[in-house]
């Protein structure tokens, strides 16, 4: 088989027929894009976790008809509008029908059921768009392919059998000259339920299907034309990385940069697969490659900011030269199935940051009473919220002299909450209030890359 590339195209590259059409010239004009994954329109995922959590009737009907204009916006600009328009319909009818059952139960699985329209109505109209510029575009359901546990909202892939399915469906069709189009950010579990993957999953499908197919590469195309030093929305001076490691793009996927999803990386890491990000929107503006070994190495690669943070921390005497405080507080996170990030401990008491919009698709807290009640019976528990986690991100940041003094001078007019330094080579951690968030990402970025 020749160079197979397997493209990712996100809501904002989709969100209307405009952007879709660009991204099909994308993909028409590059003869190496055999598989594309596509994500929701722009604003349809929001919506429909919103019916997922229940709402009003005429909040209910407020959004279906959102929903619909969306679609319609691009279906009635199409050639052959009719070639799609039944199946868009009878996809909002099931989003109706779950959305009037989300009113009366809200469940999991209802959610992923629900949140996994908006993939396969953006998929059914990017195809046509497609067939439409005469081009072998074949339309395929994801969750023939990758298969998932049950733990809906975060689900796990079974990479065997998410292999085998891939060489028994997909290998085929792109043999025959092919170009899969098909789904990001869902499965399917054993017994035959909608899974999702997490909120920005579509970028672990593409590296998921990369893998199973042997690809040479994976292109993650955005609304931004590569990695930056940091958001260009809050530094306008951040400048373009043109190649990056796999591990530090992972720190800053992992520390809250938008432009590629944690879990991504982890397929194409394993199998040494490179990963290019570009805009969709300018796709000649270049973009950034993700590899194993890039060179140079600069000490200071980038800045990372995840908002919304919680500051979770587990006081008892008792664990004063005590055995098994920290295993028992771990084995309550995980039986929550709790993610956590960063960790200061003292004599008497341990810190933990938590991501407050949680690990799954619908966002939902991960605090609940249960879990506090448990850790209640170990510790005094401090909740502390409106925090953001900065993440200075660079190599060997563990053995460079001079570190500690930047960010300090650079921090010194400010109430820094958390200092997390030394566990990894590629990151230091600092924990600040929200409002100050934007200035300190400024103050770094002056000090650090200008």
């Amino acid at each position: 088989m020749s160079h197979l590339s397997v493209a990712k195209f996100g809501g904002t590259s989709v969100a209307n027929y405009e952007a879709m059409s660009a991204c099909a010239n994308i993909v028409v004009n590059d003869p190496n894009t055999r598989v594309v994954i596509l994500s929701a329109s722009a604003g349809v995922t929001n919506y429909l976790v919103e019916l997922a959590n229940g709402c009003s009737h005429d909040k209910r009907a407020e959004i279906l008809s959102a929903l619909k204009t969306i679609q319609f916006n691009i279906i009635n600009q199409l050639q052959n509008p009719d070639a799609v328009t039944s199946q868009i319909e009878e996809l909002l009818d099931q989003i109706e029908a779950l959305a009037m059952s989300a009113s009366l139960a809200t469940s999991l699985a209802l959610t992923d059921e629900l949140i996994s329209h908006g993939e396969m109505m953006s998929t059914l109209i990017f195809t046509q768009l497609l067939i439409e510029k005469n081009f072998p575009a074949q339309w395929v359901d994801i969750r023939e392919i990758i298969a998932t546990d049950s733990h809906f909202g975060k689900a796990r892939p079974n990479d065997e059998l998410t292999q085998q399915q891939s060489d028994n469906l997909l290998k085929p069709l792109i043999e025959e000259g092919k170009i899969i189009i098909t789904q990001g950010f869902i499965g399917r579990d054993e017994e035959g339920k909608t899974t999702t993957l997490g909120r920005g999953g579509s970028d672990y499908s593409a590296a998921l299907l990369a893998e199973v197919l042997h690809a040479d590469d994976v292109l993650i195309w955005t609304d931004v034309p590569g990695i930056y030093t940091t958001d260009p929305r809050i530094v306008p001076n951040a400048q373009r990385i043109e190649t990056i490691s796999f591990n530090e793009a992972a720190e800053m996927a992992t520390f809250g940069a938008k432009v590629l999803h944690p879990a991504t990386l982890l397929p194409a890491v394993r199998s040494n697969i490179p990963v290019y990000v570009g805009s969709s929107k300018a796709p000649e503006q270049g973009g950034t490659w993700v590899t194993r070994d890039p060179q140079p190495r600069p000490t200071f690669r980038a800045l990372a900011l995840r908002r919304n943070q919680i500051l979770l921390t587990l006081s008892n005497l008792n664990m004063l030269h005590a055995q098994g405080f920290l295993a028992n507080v771990f084995s309550i996170l995980a039986k929550y199935k709790i993610s956590v990030d960063v960790i200061t401990t003292s004599e008497v008491s341990i810190a933990l940051t938590l991501d407050k919009t949680g690990s799954a698709s619908s966002g939902a807290d991960i605090l609940s009473e249960d879990l506090l009640s448990e850790l209640r019976q170990c510790s005094h528990v401090k909740v502390e919220e409106d925090l953001a986690l900065i993440a200075i991100i660079g190599n060997n940041l563990h053995s460079q002299s001079g570190i500690a003094k930047k960010l300090f001078n650079t921090l010194s007019d400010h109430n820094i909450r958390l200092i997390s330094c030394g566990a990894s080579s590629n990151n230091v951690c600092t924990l600040v209030h929200n409002e100050n968030a934007n200035t300190i990402i400024k103050s770094l970025h002056s000090e650090l890359f200008e």
